[in-house]
């Protein structure tokens, strides 16, 4: 089964700067993978490749086909955005704060620690080593903070720890160029940024924001002299330090107290075109000051847009301000949040505001003129507890512990409802037939039914005294609900039309975690960590029909499709398979070394000699029934074949060494007195950039007792559920939900091969209007794009005949070519007549087949609901514009 990664849904927004490219192309860091949001389509993707730990810092080329990368441990990636594929790899030896491309796309400016290093962009260049570094400036005291390039890519300002700013040349020199230091603030500098004339394009001011709220704006005016430049022992000369004011300053009142040059006109008249190096030679002023905003908060982020001259900042307090340069006007002045908002960037129109909060896990994009939000997405804060699929597989549904329901469309990877109602943790989902009825299990006590048309909670089903609910399965009629309880070991039955509860199940002697209807009858399954898996016969009250006896707790029990199969997962890592019809095991999987994997900060023993987290928590059969997902406290998924036991693959869903359990072997180097090194609180609170590493810790994380890794986020895999298509599937981690779905890309998987079989052959019986054989050959070289070929060039008269002659073992690739057209082929009539011929042809065998043909069955009709879909709404629009057309007609 070649499945690969699609994408992650339901991962907040955790920290580091957000990027928006080509206008609308929005790209922020998700852990330690990159999501790229096209704000006009409303899609979301995220990159496959990942980076070794979170990501700190991310930077785009400005044509938005690189991207830059930096994790924790100061590792970049070199990313294809086009291509999503990682180019080149580097390791920094200091800790990057920023980094930014120059205007022309040829070099990459990082902030290193103390330093700033200027490196040559690799670009498509096939080299051992292409990253070169051409200059490193050594001249800042403390820590870079900010970044910004001139336009002629001749300059760098790097804002700094020590209060200052400096401005560094990049010309070639023998001599040795001093930087030109913008002193005064008071504060840690957190944005300083090149002001340009909107009729030259030139620079003509330089703007220095502190923390403290303080913006600094800077002229120059000619020297007296030649522009000599200044020799290794000499000083720049810098403005001295001016008095800061407590107040907004109006420029008369700036005027008073910093002294300007008689000749200073606040343009770049007097700077030589010609020239590209010399804004260092030149005096530049302190010429007006002003604050931001008075208040306790700190200014935590900001950005500058140099084509409107316009400033946004961001505050610790989740205000944000938007001003127009160089007067400080305020245009707007609100709140989104009452977090810090740790990242604020304009588009390149400068008509879209991108902020983002990460004690909240949310980005928001924000447009200013209209004052409406282009965008406002925000995943489970918390863990994923359970996720269903909808019966079309178009549809994803997501339970955490933040208490909220999240429903997602698949293929845009966007979160359309959000149903925070429940009280409690979200520990079940079920999907009700038609699409429309979504059914939901908490740990406060209640099942709630809710309506995906009017987004509403429409019923609500509870018992006579409080429980905890941890499991939910509905009957394939939808009439009958049952839900197993956390405390009192007992399964309560309702029924769905008139929410009254109809019977109590008692047996079990322990949490019923598991609980699913046979899918050809009316018997529940119950698992238990009583050891004992269960069968109800549910509408004739008769209490358990059978009980399946084991030697460990039952984790999680499930069906396979044909409800001839019973898989349960135990406490020792095995699966067993049961007969539910013979009462009979049939096979047993042992699967304790393949989930095996990772060690805790706080484990005793090694990964290999750990007992811990070797068992299988949620099971999922596929489509077909051939195979089963298992997952559990692992890393790992493992995939096994159902008729041979044996382990067909095995998927590590991260590499993020953020997360706790992902390293086998830990470094003893970091094991102290005190504990291990990574668990000690020495990180700086007060972090104005970057991930915040304390976020899940102030959220009641270290309260005592709670969690022994001091809210380190510990991996592992809650729930896994395949589609119906069988063409993906989804796992709720402690990242998110992954999705993987079936590679695309050509598999050369020929059947009936002989030497007259090619590719040409087929083009020949096309051109010879011989279509059944071209269709056939087609079918028996399994090559993609020459079946859909031969299928378009079948004529509609034609299609009974053609249909009549595939043989019976091809109509399931036939059926998924169709399904595949239907989706992006034009010719909509002309792919429904096959599959109405198919259908009146074949029907016998595709019902006898139905089993192994179901995928590809599930797949045509979620092409054909889709498309049924669309056109609804067209034909709908079409008939309301009509309507106005012909009412506005009559009043005329």
């Amino acid at each position: 089964m070649n499945y690969r990664f699609q994408n992650l849904l339901g991962a907040p927004y955790r920290g580091g700067n957000a990027l928006v490219v080509n206008n609308s192309l929005l790209i922020s860091p998700i852990g330690n993978r990159v999501a790229v949001t096209d704000l006009i389509k409303s899609e979301t993707i995220t990159l496959p490749s990942q980076s070794s730990t979170n990501l700190r810092r991310i930077a785009a080329s400005p044509d938005g086909v690189f991207l830059l990368a930096i994790d924790e441990n100061n590792r970049c990636l070199f990313i294809n955005l086009l291509r999503r594929a990682v180019l080149h790899r580097i390791t920094f030896k200091h800790p990057v704060a920023a980094a930014k491309f120059s205007p022309d796309g040829q070099l990459i400016a990082v902030a290193a620690g103390k330093l700033l290093q200027i490196w040559r962009s690799p670009g498509f260049r096939k080299e051992f080593f292409p990253f070169e570094l051409i200059r490193t400036f050594t001249d800042c005291n403390d820590r870079i903070t900010s970044l910004d390039w001139s336009p002629d890519s001749g300059y760098v300002l790097a804002g700094s720890k020590d209060l200052t700013a400096r401005l560094f040349c990049l010309k070639k020199s023998t001599k040795y160029i001093k930087p030109f230091l913008f002193l005064g603030h008071r504060d840690v500098i957190v944005g300083a940024f090149f002001g340009t004339d909107k009729k030259t394009n030139k620079v003509c001011r330089v703007y220095t924001i502190s923390r403290d709220g303080a913006i600094f704006s800077w002229g120059y005016s000619e020297m007296d002299g030649n522009f000599d430049e200044p020799s290794l022992a000499s000083e720049p000369e810098s403005p001295g330090t001016p008095e800061q004011g407590q107040g907004n300053n109006a420029e008369g009142d700036s005027d008073s107290r910093v002294k300007k040059r008689k000749n200073f006109d606040g343009k770049d008249d007097t700077l030589d075109l010609d020239d590209r190096f010399q804004l260092h030679k030149l005096k530049w002023e302190l010429i007006k000051k002003d604050f931001f905003m008075q208040a306790p908060a700190k200014l935590s982020a900001c950005d500058y847009h140099r084509g409107l001259d316009m400033a946004v900042v961001g505050f610790s307090n989740g205000i944000f301000g938007l001003y127009q340069m160089p007067d400080f006007v305020c245009i707007h002045l609100l709140s989104i949040s009452r977090e810090k908002i740790t990242t604020a960037v304009f588009n390149d129109l400068g008509n879209w505001l991108t902020f983002g909060c990460a004690r909240l896990g949310q980005l928001l994009v924000w447009e200013w003129k209209s004052e409406s939000y282009i965008l406002k997405q925000q995943g489970h804060y918390f863990d994923v507890n359970c996720l269903a699929y909808s019966p079309d597989s178009q549809l994803v549904a997501t339970g955490s512990d933040d208490n909220k329901i999240k429903v997602w469309t698949v293929s845009s990877g966007f979160c359309f409802v959000t149903f925070s109602e429940h009280t409690d943790a979200v520990t079940a989902l079920h999907f009700m037939p038609g699409n429309h009825c979504l059914l939901s299990a908490s740990l406060d006590g209640t099942v709630r039914a809710w309506d995906l048309l009017r987004y509403r909670n429409f019923k609500t089903f509870t018992t006579p005294t409080s429980k905890q609910f941890v499991s939910l399965a509905a009957d394939q009629s939808g009439e009958v609900i049952c839900a197993g309880t956390l405390d009192s070991f007992e399964i309560f039955v309702w029924s769905m039309k008139t929410g009254r509860l109809l019977d109590i199940l008692s047996g079990h002697e322990g949490p019923v975690h598991g609980l699913v209807f046979s899918p050809t009858n009316a018997t529940l399954a119950s698992s238990s960590w009583d050891k004992t898996v269960r069968l109800w016969d549910v509408f004739d009250g008769k209490g358990a029909v059978e009980t399946f006896p084991h030697t460990h707790d039952v984790l999680t029990v499930v069906y396979r499709p044909d409800g001839k199969q019973l898989a349960c997962s135990t406490l020792d890592g095995h699966i067993h398979f049961w007969d539910p019809i013979e009462g009979l095991l049939m096979y047993t999987i042992e699967g304790r070394r393949d989930i095996a994997g990772g060690r805790l900060m706080t484990d005793r023993r090694s990964a290999a000699n750990s007992t811990s987290g070797k068992c299988f928590t949620t099971l999922c059969y596929s489509a077909d029934g051939s195979y089963i997902l298992a997952g559990g406290n692992s890393k790992y998924i493992c995939m096994y074949d159902v008729a041979d036991q044996v382990l067909l693959r095995r998927f590590q869903i991260t590499h993020n060494l953020s997360l706790d359990g992902v390293l086998d072997v830990l470094n003893s180097k970091n094991m102290t007195e005190s504990g291990p090194l990574n668990l000690i609180d020495d990180d700086n609170s007060d972090t104005e950039e970057g991930v915040d590493k304390q976020v899940r810790n102030k959220l009641a994380y270290d309260l005592p007792g709670s969690m022994p890794n001091h809210g380190r986020a510990i991996i592992r895999t809650k729930c896994l559920r395949i589609a119906p298509t069988g063409r993906s599937w989804a796992a709720a981690t402690t990242e998110g939900v992954l999705i993987y779905s079936m590679d695309e890309s050509f598999i050369f998987d020929p059947t009936d091969l002989d030497i007259d079989l090619t590719p040409e052959a087929v083009d020949a019986a096309l051109k010879e209007n011989q279509t059944s054989r071209a269709v056939i050959l087609s079918l028996r070289l399994n090559e993609d794009s020459l079946i859909k070929k031969c299928i378009i060039g079948v004529s509609p008269a034609d299609i009974p005949a053609v249909a009549s002659s595939v043989p019976v073992k091809y109509i399931q690739r036939l059926v998924e070519a169709l399904a595949s057209l239907l989706e992006n082929c034009p010719h909509m009539e002309f792919i429904l007549r096959w599959c109405q011929e198919l259908c009146k042809i074949h029907g016998n065998s595709i019902q006898q087949k139905s089993r192994s043909l179901l995928p590809a069955l599930k797949s045509l009709q979620k092409a054909i609901t889709r498309l049924h879909q669309d056109l609804a709404d067209t034909c709908n629009s079409n008939e309301y514009m009509l309507r106005y057309l012909c009412s506005a007609s009559d009043a005329k």
